[in-house]
């Protein structure tokens, strides 16, 4: 799968989310603009998801029909989900619920089955068993039910381990659980749940067959996860986040509060399409508070996005890199009109970014595309190449492999935005002031067709990618073609790059 922090090392090794817990999918947002923004933010600070804090309390009674589960009984839940026919309620009483020893006892639940957990249900793994709930079932329903202390091993999950497609995962909290503490079907809806200091994701949205579609995530706090720092143990291994989506066909996510994540908040990496990212607050993130990589077709709107990337965008400064590493990282994304979503192009529109390290950075590195041993999506190709083996010379030298067989950042459109920045509170003083769209130079392999400039020509200048109409205070730099291009914003305006227009410039209001 996609790498992201290695994008830059490899070219230079070339070279050498609405309300927070009423989940009723209204929303009262602004239309776009500068002062829409300034509001959007007020009013997602207001309504931030603090489900961790308050969990909505689950019912002290059992429901008519539902069948009992006894905590002091050891695996009862996981026996009498398995004696129970499909579609049967079972009602966890207050206490922690344990299965049985074997690490892979876990809870296997029939079509349709619902888990309702009282006041102070517990499903507690005890870091003994790996898995909470899995198998195939479709439809499964977990409310209000804490699930805790799960070891699954990395890149697998503790609830929907198996990914299976419709489950509704409501009012619960995850954990304090290794891996990931959700994995994600087709149709899954996770909404006003806490998804907290697990240990390599809150959740992993990944199908090992197919693509999943039609996710809603809305209303959830994401607080806390990749405790196991797996960034640094698996260097440059792109396996972390406060959620990562990978081929998601179709999300909604809005109305979330995802912060204080080791690493990235939200990562959708590789040929995802049509996200809408919207009503969201994401601050304090280690990293970038998004990133969009290898992906088509977004919307991103009225988001709050305050003090991310200051741990990494600190660390790669220091250690004299000069890529400016940006707070939302778009990366060899864009808009594709052949693929059918609910836009045609990537639109960043009425957010407000507060005192992150940097901005938006576009970026596509010349050396990666299908076929190519850059590649560091693991072998896939576009979603509009269906054989990678199609991407090699002669045939890719011509259209329309040329174009197709390379994820493009292209048709992105930056307006409406409110850019703060204020120095003296990120407590930097140069690399994280850069707004930027840039490529690197093309050398590998050899055969490759996108040597030299290309790309960096491509990007920079014939891809539509447009900023316009926003509005910055503080510092504020640019980047345009290569690393080497930092450009003041009259540049940036200027008749060789042409961006920003109708936007205004305060370099002194930042702080």
């Amino acid at each position: 799968m996609g790498i992201k922090r290695r994008h830059w090392a490899l070219a230079a090794a070339s070279l050498a989310l609405l309300v927070a817990t009423g989940c009723d999918g209204t929303s009262d947002a602004p239309a776009a603009g500068p002062t829409a923004a300034a509001s959007t933010s007020t009013s997602a600070a207001r309504s931030v998801a603090r489900v961790c804090a308050k969990p909505a309390a689950g019912p002290a009674k059992a429901p008519a029909g539902a069948v009992t589960v006894d905590p002091a009984v050891v695996g009862d839940l996981a026996a009498k989900t398995k004696s129970s026919p499909p579609h049967t309620e079972f009602w966890l009483r207050p206490g922690k619920h344990r299965l049985d020893p074997d690490r892979y006892a876990q809870v296997i639940p029939k079509e349709g089955d619902r888990y309702l957990g009282a006041p102070g249900a517990v499903l507690d793994g005890r870091k003994n068993n790996q898995y909470a709930f899995g198998g195939t079932a479709r439809n499964v329903t977990i409310r209000y039910l804490t699930v805790q202390g799960f070891v699954a091993p990395p890149d697998e999950g503790v609830v929907n381990h198996d990914s299976a497609d419709g489950w509704v995962i409501e009012h619960a909290t995850i954990q304090y659980n290794s891996g990931a503490g959700l994995m994600a079907g087709a149709r899954q809806q996770v909404r006003a749940s806490c998804l907290r200091d697990n240990g390599q994701y809150g959740m992993n949205a990944y199908k090992a067959t197919g693509r999943i579609s039609g996710l809603v995530v809305e209303g959830n706090e994401i607080v806390g996860n990749n405790t196991g720092d797996w960034e640094r143990r698996r260097k440059g291994c792109g396996c972390t986040g406060g959620i990562k989506f990978w081929a998601v066909n179709g999300a909604d996510v809005r109305g979330n509060w995802v912060h204080d994540n080791r690493g990235t908040g939200l990562w959708a990496d590789t040929n995802n399409n049509d996200f809408r990212i919207e009503d969201n607050v994401l601050e304090a993130n280690d990293g970038a508070a998004l990133i969009y990589e290898t992906s088509y077709n977004a919307v991103i709107r009225n988001n709050t996005i305050r003090r991310n990337n200051w741990v990494e965008g600190r660390r790669y400064a220091d250690s004299g890199d000069n890529f400016p590493y940006a707070t939302v990282y778009l990366s060899e994304s864009g808009g594709e009109p052949r693929i059918r979503a609910r836009t045609d192009k990537i639109e960043i529109y009425g957010n407000v970014l507060e005192n992150n390290w940097s901005g938006i950075t576009l970026w596509e590195n010349a050396d990666r595309f299908c076929n190519s041993p850059a590649n560091t999506s693991s072998g896939d190709c576009t979603l509009l190449v269906k054989n990678t083996d199609r991407c090699a010379e002669p045939a890719i030298a011509k259209p329309p492999l040329y174009a197709d067989c390379r994820w493009k950042t292209q048709r992105v459109d930056i307006h409406d935005n409110r850019f703060v920045l204020d120095k003296s509170v990120v407590k930097c003083t140069e690399k994280c002031d850069r707004m930027a769209v840039l490529a690197n130079y093309g050398t590998y392999p050899d055969w490759s067709p996108y040597q030299g400039e290309k790309v960096a020509e491509a990007i920079t200048h014939r891809q539509d990618n447009r900023w316009h109409d926003n509005v910055y205070l503080g510092p504020w730099q640019f980047v345009a073609y290569d690393p080497s291009r930092v450009l003041d914003f009259e540049q940036w305006q200027g008749t060789d790059y042409r961006q920003d227009a109708g936007s205004t410039f305060d370099p002194r209001a930042g702080g």
